[in-house]
């Protein structure tokens, strides 16, 4: 008997018609040697909180909720406190994290908070831990672990994520007080290319951060953003879109990633900010659907899809014309400015205004709940939600 045999692969496409001036593999042929004394090699190594990822991922992804994104750095923070005329100062920060996280019943409709690392060390302005706040509201803690968008040498004005170095000491102090999540943000550019270069740094970064999430007990969100800048057409956006995630799920097999605990964080299928000609719901959801029944194993319990600068009515449209049927994941949400936009603008700063602006927050909760359930209406939306949130060349 043959200790090996030889496996012709299937030719891989040549990816220069929709990558600027080069491809991602060049068409070949590869030989793999199986050895039959060792197949173990051939398995997908589940780390030893298999059990533990598997939970955690379910949880979050439990019918009619979603994830409060409120992972802003300092830096990003101080914009959104400057709106409405606020100082960037640590209390600032901390007045708006601790009115976010003791929204009464919040629980009900978010089931995780991915947090920055201020916060996931920080109290409320009584004195409480932040974690225990969100554990005592059945909301599981998250952590931003990636170190931010830093220029890709070699590319057309792309970028690449930084924060693999040091992220597994980081990520076992993270699991130490209290995160059981983490998420990692890196970008695509449909403008600038993309090309082949950047894809690939995005697809490898993201896998390496989810093999070692996974590692030290934190389910790793996987989030490759398409950004909404440039005037292209839906069409484009879903061809790019089908490459990058061939991509990630190519990357995240290769490190062993174990697809039951992981949750994704895409972009919905749109058209550029900037294109004339605007989507509906329906188009969008039927791309967007398309997509993932097309690269998304039914493994991965749930999409909780960014809004990347919708408006927060735009962006519960788009997800409950998602859930008109059944899906094989859990169709949800990971919102930032689409959840916290008009709570921001009512709080604006003042005490006696926390009560409001926590209604506002639920009431975008719990649309957002009900179009994960398929059963948003639309109706009686304010203008403020209505109010277009994009903002071009946007850094978090």
């Amino acid at each position: 008997m043959a200790s090996a045999s030889l496996l012709k692969s299937s030719p891989v496409l040549d990816k220069s018609e929709w990558v600027k001036g080069q491809s991602l593999r060049q068409p070949s042929v590869s030989y793999v040697r199986c050895h039959p004394t060792s197949p173990s090699a051939l398995n997908v190594r589940a780390s030893s909180y298999a059990d533990e990822l598997v939970k955690t991922a379910k949880s979050i992804a439990s019918p009619g909720r979603g994830i409060l994104a409120m992972d802003e750095s300092n830096a990003t923070c101080g914009k959104r406190l400057a709106s409405i005329g606020l100082e960037n100062t640590e209390a600032n920060r901390q007045a708006y994290r601790t009115l976010l996280v003791s929204a009464p019943g919040l629980g009900q409709y978010i089931s995780g908070a991915i947090l920055f690392e201020e916060t996931l060390y920080q109290s409320t302005v009584d004195g409480k831990k932040i974690v225990d706040v969100l554990v005592g509201q059945n909301i599981i803690p998250g952590i931003k672990v990636d170190k931010g968008l830093v220029p890709l040498a070699g590319s057309n004005d792309e970028s690449w994520c930084q924060g693999l170095d040091g992220l597994a000491s980081r990520s076992a102090a993270y699991y130490q007080q209290g995160a059981r999540f983490a998420k990692w943000r890196t970008v695509v550019s449909i403008p600038n290319g993309p090309s082949a270069l950047a894809v690939k740094e995005a697809a490898w970064g993201l896998a390496r951060y989810a093999a070692i999430s996974q590692d030290n007990g934190l389910v790793p969100i996987v989030e490759p953003e398409i950004l909404l800048d440039g005037d292209h057409g839906i069409e484009r956006t879903f061809e790019v879109a089908q490459k990058v995630w061939a991509e990630v799920f190519f990357y995240l097999a290769e490190n062993n990633v174990f697809f039951e605990g992981i949750l994704l964080k895409p972009s919905m299928v749109t058209p550029g900010a900037e294109c004339k000609d605007r989507a509906t719901p329906a188009q969008v959801a039927d791309y967007t659907l398309k997509l993932l029944h097309r690269r998304i194993p039914p493994a991965v319990p749930g999409i909780m899809f960014l809004s990347g600068g919708q408006s927060e009515v735009e962006a519960t449209l788009n997800l409950n014309a998602m859930n008109q049927g059944p899906n094989p994941w859990h169709v949800s949400f990971s919102y930032a400015r689409a959840l916290q936009n008009t709570c921001l603008k009512k709080w604006g700063g003042r005490p006696e205004n926390v009560k409001e602006a926590q209604e506002a927050l639920l009431l975008r909760a719990k649309n957002n709940s009900l179009a994960q359930l398929g059963k948003y209406t639309g109706d009686g939306e304010s203008e403020e939600a209505k109010k277009e949130l994009f903002v071009k060349g946007y850094v978090y």
